[in-house]
């Protein structure tokens, strides 16, 4: 774990999670295939989520804008029940330490852990953390945020599609 945090400040991407949250240009495209298995032992199938409205969040355990925005994240995911979160944890940590971490950082979503080495193709390995994409209920990806989010940053994303 310290390994990765290393490298990525190394790399200035720590310095990256810091910058204030900026939605970054729209993409229209299909959202590609994400099924991961979570923390919790259950599967996070993203082509199961269809008629919602998904937010995929990398986050890493070391990462201070990552744990600031978890409490919103969470609040969105409750209040919301055409919208769910899921949280990709970036970074190389076992299930028992993620698990011994969300007992001290509880978050109602599903969290999985992603391979730094070989993250999902669909969403590829982040620029800086946090890192977020919106995939609309059609699944499509709607938009991508760089840096920390807020629960109203993503009911400012939905409201113009939601009735």
């Amino acid at each position: 774990m310290m390994r990765i945090r290393n490298l990525m400040m190394a790399f200035g991407l720590s310095l990256l999670a810091a910058a204030p949250v900026s939605a970054v240009e729209n993409e229209p495209e299909l959202a590609g295939a994400l099924k991961v298995p979570t923390v919790h032992g259950a599967t996070f199938d993203l082509s199961a989520q269809r008629g919602q409205w998904v937010v995929i969040n990398y986050w890493a355990t070391w990462c201070s804008p990552c744990l600031k925005e978890m409490p919103d994240l969470d609040a969105f995911d409750k209040a919301h029940e055409n919208a769910m979160v899921v949280g990709l944890a970036y970074e190389d940590i076992t299930v028992p330490e993620m698990q011994a971490f969300l007992k001290e950082h509880p978050v109602s979503y599903p969290i999985a852990i992603v391979d730094v080495y070989d993250p999902p193709a669909a969403f590829p390995a982040p620029r800086g953390l946090p890192m977020t994409w919106l995939v609309d209920p059609e699944g499509r990806i709607a938009k991508r945020f760089l840096g920390p989010i807020t629960a109203r940053d993503l009911e400012k994303a939905i409201a113009p599609a939601t009735p």
